[in-house]
């Protein structure tokens, strides 16, 4: 099925649909529905925020910013214009005061109709643009990495307390000491990740950590949570009303608004204040807590999707990791490397079965002795009748 709703045939082309407003950087997905267009204000849009989208099966983006800046090369424009999913960009702020939350508008050739007037207008993006603007921003990498290392110094100088000596990290009641923890970051192939782990979790039994989205990824995967972590506001009602611990990671500047969103549901939550991402905080939390290992899935590994989460981002996760040492691994690397672990009752079942064989075929002769011919078409019906 097309994922496109696009207008009947005679119909105005283009395609015509719900418009859903956001006009924070931040995407809700639990406001979104299949077929809607997306009208959004998100400078340089990331891979996490892109698979959200098209989780969502939106049939448009309208973005009220550049989704490739050229600052860093972030991979989202890229995944969703490769989806088929038509990408309008730089329609400006005043979009939001231009168009209704839920109205019926029609996306066609970089603008807004509203019946036959246009509303907003901006750039259509397609492949060949989305190549060329990365290509531009992977050529100012060098300047992005001095900068990169001006960030990590800024960083650690606001974080430094909670990095060396855990200030400002709160107590969570999720018992982690001791045990495997596995954290679920919605960030590149992190589904992928999760199926490649099936075996280690059915052996291991970690502790399950979500952050933001990825709290829906491991429901969606047939886990349920125990902790879940993050601004809260990428999380479906039904993962944090599912009995999860909640943690609410908050700008030391900003009102914690994923904590106002639980208490409507019903639910209490930890705050977290770190500048740090809510992946950060998840990781500092199992490693407070004592855990084993940390096993984290969707992780950013390459030098290019860790700049997908810009500078500031990529600073705070880099030393996080550093902190934690031999703790954090990746998903990857860990179902490379797993081996499931065989039960003693495993290797003695087949001895149990030859052991079987033997003893049928010394009952049925007399004194136990038996001619090695007679022996072998009795151990041969044995073998057939426990197959059997």
């Amino acid at each position: 099925m097309p994922r496109l709703r696009r207008s009947k045939e005679g119909g105005p082309p283009g395609v015509t649909a719900h418009v859903r407003v956001d006009r924070r950087g931040r995407i809700h997905p639990h406001r979104l529905r299949s077929g809607d267009i997306a009208v959004i204000d998100r400078l340089d849009i990331d891979l996490p925020t892109a698979e959200v989208l098209l989780d969502r099966g939106v049939a448009a983006v309208v973005n009220a910013s550049a989704s490739i800046s050229g600052r860093h090369p972030t991979l989202g424009a890229q995944r969703i214009v490769a989806a088929g999913i038509p990408l309008v960009d730089e329609v400006g702020p005043e979009v939001f005061a231009l168009v209704r939350d839920g109205e019926r508008l029609r996306l066609h050739g970089g603008a807004l109709y509203r019946d036959e007037g246009i509303v907003s207008t901006g750039v259509q993006q397609d492949a060949g643009r989305v190549a060329a603007a990365l290509a531009a921003a992977r050529d100012r990498l060098p300047a992005q990495l001095a900068a990169y290392a001006a960030e990590s110094a800024d960083y650690l100088r606001r974080e430094h307390g909670l990095l060396l000596d855990g200030v400002g990290l709160p107590a969570v009641e999720t018992a982690m000491e001791g045990r495997p923890v596995l954290v679920v970051v919605r960030g590149p192939r992190h589904r992928d990740d999760l199926a490649a782990l099936r075996a280690y979790l059915r052996d291991q039994r970690p502790v399950l950590v979500g952050v933001d989205g990825g709290a829906d990824t491991l429901r969606d995967a047939g886990y349920r949570p125990d902790l879940v972590v993050g601004d809260l506001g990428q999380v479906s009602d039904d993962a944090l009303t599912d009995g999860a611990e909640l943690v609410v990671r908050a700008d030391r500047d900003s009102r914690p608004r994923g904590l106002l969103r639980a208490r409507a549901l019903g639910r209490d939550a930890v705050v977290f204040a770190t500048s740090g991402s809510g992946a950060d905080a998840a990781l500092l939390l199992a490693d407070a807590a004592g855990a084993s290992l940390v096993v984290v899935a969707g992780a950013h590994t390459r030098l290019e999707d860790l700049f997908d989460k810009g500078r500031t981002a990529a600073a705070g996760s880099h030393l996080t990791r550093l902190g934690l040492g031999t703790t954090v691994v990746d998903a990857r690397s860990v179902a490379l490397l797993y081996r499931r672990r065989i039960s003693p009752w495993t290797l003695l079942a087949p001895v149990a079965a030859a052991l079987a064989v033997i003893a049928v075929a010394l009952a049925v002769t007399p004194q136990g002795g038996v001619p090695m011919d007679l022996l072998a078409e009795r151990l041969a019906a044995a073998r057939s009748w426990l197959s059997g």
